[in-house]
């Protein structure tokens, strides 16, 4: 079913609140260039066991997403669910790797120390800088006519919520599921020419989900409805992320035509058989692996068509022989400006 109205909000903060009560979400008083008045709910709480959310916070955050968004005019955005319209899915989009999310609180004594405060530190910089900018993911409600804002009574009531993964949900919840219309918070200060990203996530959520559909993929007995994503301090079969990683890319060669190549590391301490694996780009074009991987062997590979890596930038996934992601990145093209210079990532 997914979500009904998604996009992304562009525009300037001008108030906050923490979020407290039985459902807590940290609220963003958002206006844009016309002076049409949001309010952006970010949830701090699940409503499902276990109660912390997951988060990470890149503080210089480098994709490719961020020059696509830049240049969307202020206010809300729809946006397609595609790679290529500016809408995230942290999975398939490569924004985050799953052992970088941790799991906190929404609220515990002394200072800096949970999720209302993490988020605060940036909110409150943005506030203070009056070229800073907000994108906000999610679904959009109102205008509610003849219904102010509840927080922060502007009229009419108007404003962006699921600002978190929206998919491989369990229970109720599984109507929401879909891929590319994860929620997530980008803020631009252009002054330091730096864009800081919050992405969230509950701890019910699979990391793994149908290319589809979005819904869970079955994963056996590690991963259930009331078992969510366990943490585990290494890789396994059937929770690959991580098992080969990929460490370096040459995008934009010196040779003509240019001869791209992908270096992946095995990170485990076990022979990996690439047989069956697949390396897939931005466009979800897939080239077959084959052969194996020592214990912390590396591997160059000279990528082929269909696989395609743009020098505009873009993004580089390694799916393993169940088409399960085991390891994802992203580059700019920033970062491909350089002819015959390896990114290293």
């Amino acid at each position: 079913m997914a979500l009904n109205s998604y996009g992304v909000l562009k525009g300037r903060a001008i108030a906050r609140r923490l979020g407290s009560g039985s459902s807590p979400h940290y609220q963003i008083h958002i206006v844009d260039e016309v002076g049409t008045q949001y309010r952006i709910a970010i949830n701090v709480k699940s409503q499902l066991a276990p109660s912390e959310l997951m988060y990470h916070i890149k503080s210089h955050f480098i994709h490719p997403l961020t020059d696509v968004v830049s240049v969307l005019p202020s206010g809300f955005n729809r946006l397609a669910p595609n790679p290529v319209s500016g809408a995230l899915d942290l999975i398939r989009g490569n924004l985050v790797q799953p052992a970088l999310m941790t799991p906190l609180p929404h609220d515990l004594p002394g200072p800096d120390n949970d999720l209302n405060e993490k988020l605060d530190q940036i909110v409150q910089r943005a506030m203070a800088d009056e070229e800073a900018l907000v994108y906000a993911f999610g679904e959009r409600w109102g205008p509610e006519n003849n219904k102010a804002d509840k927080y922060f009574g502007f009229l009419p009531g108007n404003g962006i919520h699921d600002i978190h993964m929206n998919q491989g949900n369990v229970g109720r919840f599984i109507a929401d599921d879909g891929v590319w219309q994860d929620g997530g918070v980008l803020f631009h200060f252009p002054l330091q020419q730096q864009w800081t990203a919050v992405f969230l996530k509950f701890q019910s959520q699979s990391w793994h989900t149908h290319d589809v559909t979005g819904h869970t993929l079955s994963m056996g007995e590690e991963r259930g409805p009331l078992n969510p994503d366990p943490i585990v301090p290494q890789p396994t079969e059937s929770l690959p992320d991580g098992l080969v990683r990929i460490i370096a890319a040459l995008v934009n060669s010196k040779e003509s035509p240019e001869k791209e190549w992908v270096q992946i590391l095995n990170a485990s301490d076990r022979v990996i058989s690439l047989a069956d694996w697949h390396l897939a780009d931005k466009q979800k074009a897939k080239m077959p692996l084959s052969g194996t991987l020592d214990p912390g062997a590396t591997l160059r590979i000279d990528v082929q068509p269909p696989t395609a890596l743009s020098n505009k930038g873009g993004i580089i996934t390694l799916l393993n022989q169940n088409g399960l992601k085991v390891h994802g990145v992203s580059y700019t093209k920033q970062q491909a400006n350089q002819p015959g210079w390896p990114i290293v990532f």
